[in-house]
């Protein structure tokens, strides 16, 4: 294919994904230009129509599947009808969003994130219910039932769950921290939910909140550190890049992708000035990540290069997998990120060097955004990339992802084969993260044998005393 092709191709989907932006912001969210009550803003921040809504549903009517570790686990109806909440009293709304407990008594999974929402005040949770069941409107759609494998298919384990690791105390300001610096720990901990995400878990799928913000999985994406710490995290970002970045999805420095897209397109763009200032301002007194450090900061890899003169005028080889990653570079990025990899002047198309998403040692956002694209609606632009899921192999997607790297970003970093298969065919989980499921069951056999043992030897001492 060639560049003027992949031009009109790029074209041709961006004006699929603006129309596709446009109907999503429409659901569920105000304009720009209109200020929403208390009680909708509430719900802005804590982003409860991204994971409430499924794609091409009505807006709050569950159905959406969020992957994890354990299984899919299937978003619920939270309309104000008998499918929904509709019959939820201001006391089971607010036991439901900060306990994880449902009207009917049985236990949310951690997938919806009570355990941070605890810390939501009370004020915020009667102006969300107010909203909710008077603003919103009403769905009779009833979202299939989450069936989850055993052990975890045991909803009343959650009790236990919950005493373990449940911190249902309120947020409580810091009375030697400043009034936008609590505001700013008030958003990051409760409504925006942050460590949801970017907070790595242990194998009970608790938070380790002495990792607080180190970084975490979604699925298969990684939710980078957004600590402190001047190398993996956020430690050398002003706060103006922090709101820009938060409002618009786009630095210089890093672009939002995957969920984080998501994030930035129903909620953060949404969020005041101050909100996001006061978060930014938060976010750079968390305590650094540990553990051992990259050479240099994940935004500092690489520089601009160009080696496409040699392959130019070139004709392509027949067999696909005989193209170079500079042929493939060639035929699907030069065109929007320029041969040097630069990007466009506008910043509109960003470089691929100084980049987080070439920096990093885990690879799977990489390899994500050229499987499937970027699409985000940010304050002023529209922005979006085009996937290639259709159109290269896993084979030619591994090779374009290693020659991207190892030209402008961290040479050390690998994508192979069997990884974009397994991103591709949606079985693969964040690099590095246990497979939760699987160290449960054999838990479980492990301990069911050493019962059985226990037993046996019992029974062993008492035919012998016999």
């Amino acid at each position: 294919m060639s560049a003027r092709s992949v031009r009109r191709v790029f074209v041709t989907l961006s004006g699929a994904f603006l129309l596709l932006g446009t109907v999503a912001a429409a659901q569920g969210q105000k304009q720009d230009d209109e200020r929403p009550g208390p009680g909708e803003y509430a719900a802005i921040l804590g982003d409860c129509v991204a994971c409430h809504t499924a794609p091409g549903g009505e807006p709050f009517a569950g159905g959406l599947k969020l992957a994890t570790p354990l299984g899919d686990i299937v978003a619920t109806n939270i309309t104000p009808s008998e499918a929904g909440i509709g019959n939820y009293t201001l006391e089971q709304f607010d036991a439901a969003v900060r306990r994880g407990v449902r009207a009917d008594g049985k236990r949310l999974y951690p997938a919806m994130p009570y355990t941070a929402y605890a810390k939501v005040s009370d004020e915020d949770i009667a102006a969300m219910y107010e909203w909710f069941m008077n603003e919103v409107p009403p769905s009779d759609y009833q979202p299939p039932a989450t069936e989850l494998p055993f052990p975890f298919s045991v909803r009343l384990s959650l009790a236990v769950w919950n005493f373990m690791f449940l911190d249902d105390e309120p947020f409580t300001p810091d009375p030697s921290q400043t009034e936008q610096w609590n505001r700013g720990a008030y958003l990051t901990q409760g409504l925006a939910h942050c460590g949801t995400c970017h907070t790595p878990r242990n194998l009970l799928m608790a938070e380790q909140q002495s990792r607080f913000l180190a970084g975490g999985a979604v699925g298969p994406w990684e939710a980078p550190d957004i600590t402190s710490n001047p190398r993996t995290g956020i430690g050398e970002w002003s706060i103006e890049e922090l709101v820009e970045y938060m409002k618009t999805g786009n630095t210089p420095r890093s672009q939002a992708a995957g969920p984080m897209a998501e994030v930035v397109d129903h909620s953060l763009r949404y969020a005041t000035e101050e909100d996001l200032e006061a978060i930014a301002v938060y976010l750079q007194t968390v305590p650094a990540s540990a553990g051992v450090q990259p050479e240099r900061a994940v935004h500092e890899w690489g520089e601009a290069g160009n080696n496409l003169a040699a392959i130019r005028g070139e004709r392509l080889p027949g067999d696909p997998r005989d193209w170079t990653g500079p042929q493939l570079y060639d035929a699907y990025c030069a065109a929007c990120h320029r041969a040097s990899g630069q990007g466009t002047a506008d910043g509109v198309m960003p470089a691929l060097f100084n980049n987080t998403a070439t920096g990093r040692e885990y690879t799977n956002n990489l390899a994500l955004v050229i499987l499937n694209g970027i699409h985000w609606v940010g304050e002023g632009h529209d922005m979006h990339m085009p996937g290639f899921a259709h159109e290269l192999t896993d084979l030619q997607i591994a090779t374009l992802s290693n020659h991207v790297l190892e030209m402008y970003g961290n040479p050390d970093a690998r994508v192979t084969i069997e990884q974009v298969a397994a991103l591709r065919g949606g079985t693969a989980q964040a690099q590095g993260q246990p497979n939760l499921l699987r160290l449960t069951r054999l838990g479980l056999a492990a301990g069911f044998v050493l019962v059985l043992a226990v037993v046996w030897l019992m029974l062993r001492r008492k035919l012998i005393r016999t």
